[in-house]
């Protein structure tokens, strides 16, 4: 089954050549269970803080609370993801008017004015993603993997580029604990999902976990 036939019948199919990888990761029993023991962690805790971020939200700006957007995830199947809102409730249409700082297939701006100040706090401490350990829990993403990318990124999606999706797509990664802030080429970004891919074992995945958390802790490589 090639690609092609996995991605929404939205993008082109001359985009997409080359049979998928079946990468170990995605059979892997071990890493299943750590993705839904973490899961129903992070749930507990989004539980826990929900309504002073739900308040917080609601007072600064109009919308929901939540902000779900399509994302493709394993072999190019799409998928909806969760999130805080951590921008103006129309911030997609939004999007033409901010600059990209970063290069290639990935936006990036750090001073983003679509950010609200309740949001720019959420994307600095990763509570605006707590949602998505929902979508770990039903199986669409995993704890580590790679960046979700979104429609507008994979219609202009070299061959190479869809080797990322060999793997469920991640909350955390190389990128993440790599830096995210700092590295702004979406090259670069590809090679760091190869890597993970290459350097993968069960065990890996807790090494970079544990990772993740000094990050965050330590508040570095926030967008």
């Amino acid at each position: 089954m090639t690609h092609s036939s996995l991605v929404s019948t939205e993008l082109s199919p001359t985009l997409v050549t080359e049979s998928p990888e079946i990468h170990p990761s995605v059979y892997s029993l071990f890493k299943r269970a750590i993705d839904i023991v973490g899961s129903l962690v992070g749930l507990l805790i989004l539980a826990i803080v929900f309504l002073p971020i739900a308040i917080a939200i609601a007072l600064e700006s109009s919308g929901p609370i939540f902000y779900s957007q399509k994302r493709y995830g394993l072999h190019g199947s799409t998928f909806n993801i969760y999130k805080f809102r951590s921008m103006v409730q129309n911030a997609d249409a939004l999007k033409t008017q901010v600059k990209n700082e970063a290069n290639g297939l990935i936006f990036k701006n750090e001073s983003d004015p679509r950010i609200t100040r309740v949001g720019r706090f959420l994307r600095k401490t990763s509570l605006d993603e707590l949602p998505q350990f929902w979508n770990v829990l039903k199986g669409e993403m995993s704890l580590v993997g790679t960046r979700p990318p979104t429609h507008d990124e994979v219609v202009r999606y070299s061959p190479h580029h869809w080797r990322r999706l060999d793997v469920k797509p991640g909350l955390t990664g190389e990128w993440q604990v790599n830096g995210r802030s700092s590295v702004k080429d979406f090259e670069d970004i590809v090679k760091l999902d190869l890597r993970y891919q290459t350097k993968w074992h069960p065990f890996y995945d807790l090494e970079l976990i544990f990772k993740t958390i000094h990050v965050v802790l330590a508040k570095t490589g926030a967008c």
